[in-house]
């Protein structure tokens, strides 16, 4: 759905997305180095995507993003492939939780508009109807241009352990639609959960805020005004990098590192809640998918190259190998070319202990996908072997990687489509499809795409040591010498 100026209010809002965590849960397709967020899980758009478009237009700034570094270039290049504009990009030295970003977004923001109100809200969440979220950011706005810290609140669907929860209070004075915060009540267990939904008035907690940037300012600097001086220094002291504002690292870590919620909304008289059903999910594991996804008489939602019998109520998953599941119930079956999962659905969020114990054993598979992305394309292992390493490369129409050399190894470079600008030591030459080339160890080069299709090469590496980190980059167009 295109998004809309939200109702009855055409002041402009000032969008923030919170771009940050692994998503664990969703392994083995999420993974820390490509989570979540960054891809279409339950759309053809990726989350943060459909996020940002969701209040781009009309009615709206150009967003904020705030993300960790690893994660820039993904960001920026998801953005301009939805062509969406970003406000700027801001760059955490490392995770403070959501209190912190928070508070240097609303510090961005109050520079040029001190009554701006902000929108707050994660890259990752599911909203299946677009409008009432608009409806409900109208309420939220103007609640929030009343000095009000507001969240949302979802109307429950069913007794759910795994949110928090918003005992909504008196509706608020002028406001239609919104009303003052009784409490803040952290995730219940089952029998908690059901008395909140039979009682009635309990909402889950969306993690999505409306606040004006000045009164957030206000709330932090009275809880915690230390961390307010820290993000201020933190923000006055970043350093521009190509598209990306990044935050200075010192100041940053005397942050608070602590929720929203917990910082602020369970102290401050000023909350409020505006209560609103709108279909969504924060797609927290695997089972959220199947709650959300459109399922066969069977029960059964399947995605990919996937065949079952005398199957019920799974989700099953291909993101490349023929799956074939027989005889299974209420089940995940996710595979990638690298790694399958399987595991009862109710079960399926117990999958980050995996994720951490393959990252205890310094595994790849726990933090990178076999297709890794860098801000010129990406590369793909192939095979792998004591002193050998094949990948394919793709490089972007007009991209280049660094200007480098290796201490350790070799490499042989075959052109499969497109053509190459290769760079040699004092030699350039270009390279079209079924041309090769050697690059020596240790011998500056680097390889670019002149054309307009993308380049795809085969790379064979050879040497005693085949590390990412044998890697001495001289130049770069992406700042990453």
């Amino acid at each position: 759905m295109s998004p809309h100026a939200p109702a009855s209010d055409t002041a402009t809002l000032h969008p923030v997305i919170l771009s940050g965590g692994a998503g664990t849960r969703l392994w083995p397709m999420s993974r820390a180095l490509y989570p979540k967020q960054f891809l279409p899980l339950a759309d053809t758009e990726t989350m943060v995507q459909a996020t940002a478009r969701r209040v781009a237009g009309p009615g709206f700034s150009e967003p904020l993003i705030v993300c960790n570094e690893e994660h820039r270039f993904l960001v920026a290049e998801q953005l301009r492939a939805a062509g969406i504009k970003p406000g700027g990009i801001l760059l955490e030295p490392e995770g403070r939780n959501t209190a912190p970003a928070a508070t240097v977004a609303a510090l961005s923001v109050a520079r040029h508009d001190p009554d701006g109100v902000v929108l707050l809200m994660p890259s990752d969440h599911v909203i299946a109807d677009v409008a009432a979220f608009h409806a409900a950011m109208a309420v939220a706005a103007r609640a929030a241009r009343r000095g009000l810290l507001v969240t949302f609140g979802i109307t429950p669907e069913h007794a759910e352990t795994g949110y928090g929860y918003i005992r909504a209070g008196a509706p608020l004075d002028g406001v239609q639609g919104a009303h003052h915060v009784a409490r803040f009540v952290e995730k219940p267990d089952q029998a908690a959960a059901e008395g909140y939904l039979r009682e009635g008035g309990y909402l889950w907690n969306s993690g999505i805020f409306a606040f004006a940037a000045g009164a957030f300012l206000d709330e932090m600097t009275r809880l915690h005004p230390e961390t307010v001086t820290a993000a201020r220094a933190a923000l006055e002291q970043a350093t521009g990098d190509l598209d990306f504002l990044r935050l200075a690292a010192k100041p940053f870590a005397e942050t608070v590192a602590l929720s929203i919620d917990h910082a602020v909304m369970e102290h401050t008289e000023r909350a409020a809640v505006v209560p609103v059903s709108m279909g969504w999910n924060d797609v927290g594991a695997w089972g959220a998918l199947w709650d959300i996804g459109t399922r066969d008489t069977a029960g059964n939602v399947l995605v990919g190259d996937v065949m079952t019998d005398d199957t019920h109520d799974c989700y099953v998953r291909s993101e490349g190998p023929l799956v074939t599941v027989v005889g299974l119930s209420d089940a995940v079956v996710v595979a990638t070319d690298d790694a399958v999962l399987v595991a009862p659905r109710d079960q399926a969020a117990k999958v980050k202990e995996i994720v951490a114990r393959l990252n205890a054993a310094d595994r790849p598979e726990g933090r990178l996908h076999s297709t890794v992305y860098r801000p010129w394309g990406s590369f793909r292992g192939i095979d792998l072997g004591e002193r050998f390493q094949v990948k394919q490369i793709v490089v972007n129409p007009g991209a280049r990687l660094s200007l480098q050399m290796h201490h350790h190894r070799a490499e042989h470079w075959i052109v499969v489509e497109g053509t190459a600008r290769v760079t040699r030591g004092e030699e350039s030459f270009l390279l079209h499809e079924n041309q090769s080339t050697f690059i020596p160890l240790g011998t500056v080069h680097r390889l670019e795409n002149p054309g307009k299709l993308p380049l795809r090469i085969i790379e064979v590496q050879s040497g005693p040591y085949l590390g990412e980190d044998d890697i001495v980059r001289l130049e770069d167009t992406y700042g990453r010498t």
